[in-house]
Formats: structure tokens, sequence, C-alpha cells
């Protein structure tokens, strides 16, 4: 199968390009499963309900979050509801939703994708080895699942990597998020599972990791906050990366990054 993971969506620009883009892309490439970020979504920060059915409408079969789960105070109410809302599962226990769903694809194919949340340069938060080794192991690839995606959001690349190697050969793709810029590391590791640093956004790469240059410039040259940050909204990258799994195993065979569209470097998901 043909699984599509985009990086955090970010303000107004991001979610634009995705709702312009995204079902051309899927049409295009020939995608079966799709994965996106957003936990930017709303502002930059969290994720609004309304905002959540554009993403579906557009195409994401499941849409992850992060550190800014629940920034908008609604998400509390309707993540409950939503099935195909994950939010990083080693949150505390009681915390709303669920960090673990098993969805179908376009063509039957049954993905589980766990979201988790790192630890270094973070926020406090519970283990996120064991958490995402605990829900692997309840729903193992080739068995449950046809193919597992771990939406690692966490600020280290060597966290990141340290997850790709713990998981090697149990999922398909271990891809972080959170930092917003695009690593160029992904690869398929020695057992099969493809890791990526970080996917990158879907957002306006004019401006400091999404945001209108002037208050995140002016912080770091005074110290002083003059306003609030504010997502940028010029034309949008879509970033992320693009896998082809093995389907008597569900490893991952092929992968590309996708880089469509703003101002960074192009790179179409185009496998031979």
């Amino acid at each position: 199968m043909k699984l599509l993971f985009l990086g955090d969506v970010m303000g107004r620009s991001g979610r634009d390009a995705i709702n312009d883009r995204l079902p051309r892309i899927i049409e295009t490439y020939g995608f079966d499963f799709v994965v996106v970020n957003g936990e930017n979504a709303s502002h930059g920060k969290g994720l609004t309900e309304a905002h959540f059915n554009a993403i579906r409408n557009a195409g994401a079969d499941i849409v992850t979050l992060g550190d800014h789960a629940f920034d908008q105070r609604e998400t509390i109410s309707f993540i409950e509801r939503e099935d195909t809302l994950v939010r990083p599962i080693n949150m505390a226990p009681g915390t709303p939703g669920r960090g673990a769903m098993l969805a179908e694809g376009r063509n039957g194919h049954r993905v589980l994708v766990v979201n988790a949340q790192g630890r270094v340069f973070m926020p406090p938060i519970d283990d996120p080895f064991r958490a995402v080794e605990a829900a692997v192991a309840a729903c193992p690839l080739g068995e449950q699942a046809d193919a597992i995606v771990v939406d690692f959001h966490t600020e280290a690349t060597s966290e990141i990597q340290a997850m790709g190697h713990f998981l090697d050969g149990k999922v398909s793709l271990v891809v972080g998020t959170h930092t917003h810029i695009p690593t160029a590391d992904h690869r398929v590791l020695r057992g099969g599972t493809e890791l990526m640093a970080d996917a990158g956004m879907c957002g306006d790469f004019d401006s400091i990791i999404g945001t209108d240059t002037d208050e995140p410039l002016n912080r770091f040259l005074t110290g002083i906050p003059n306003g609030r940050f504010a997502p940028a909204e010029g034309e949008a990258t879509l970033c992320g990366v693009a896998i082809e799994t093995d389907p008597r195993t569900g490893l991952t065979r092929r992968v590309l990054p996708l880089r469509l569209g703003g101002s960074l470097s192009q790179a179409e998901p185009i496998f031979d």
C-alpha cells in the first residue's frame, strides 16, 4: 500500500493548502491512506472541530495532535466522539480521547496510527516508549494491522531516532513532528521500519517555524514580549513523507519525501 504522512498544519496557510491540494495529491499519486498532524491548525495552537472536519474532508484518514492538543478548549468536548482524532498516548490517565486508532484505508487496508509525545525539551509527560510498545503489541503488524504509523511529537532528533530503532521491524513508519523543519534523513532501517526525524510542516516557510517573523525576532533580540505570535499567511509548502509497504509484512520497502508548493525545493512522491 501507499501511505502519506503530512507534518504539522500551521494556521490558515496550512489549512488552505490542505483543503486545496490534498485531494489532488491523493488522486495523482494513488495514496491508500493519509495521516495529517493537525495540532497547530487553528491559529497556530490546537485544533477546533471545524478545522478538524475540514482536514478530514480533504482526505485525511487520521488526524494526530501533540503538545498543543488541548489549547483549543472545545477539543476536550469533541475529541471523545471523533475516533479519527488521536492525541499523544502517553498523556496522563484519564485524559480525554485516545492515543492509538486502527482505521481502514481506501482499499480495505487496516492501519494502526499511534501518536506519542517526547520528553526531551518538552513538558513533563509519561514514558512514550513503553506506551507505544504496549499499543503496538496489542495490534501487531502483519496480524491485526497491515501497516503501523507512529507520529512521535518531540523536539530532539535523538529521541525520535531512538524511537525508530526501538520499534524497528515492528512498525511501518516512525516519523517526527513538532519542530516544523523537514529533515533529510528519511530511510528504511535494517528491520524494515522507515524513520524520519521530522516531517516538517504544512505552512508558510517565509517565517520562523511558521510564525510571522516580527514577534519571534523581537524576542530573540530583546527578550521582551511585544505581542502575540501569529501564524504567517503566505503560500504554504506541504511537507511530509510517503512510503510504500510490502503487502506480505507491512514493513516499508520504499520511501520518498514530499515537499509541494511554497518556497522550499520541491520533492514529488513518485514511486517508479
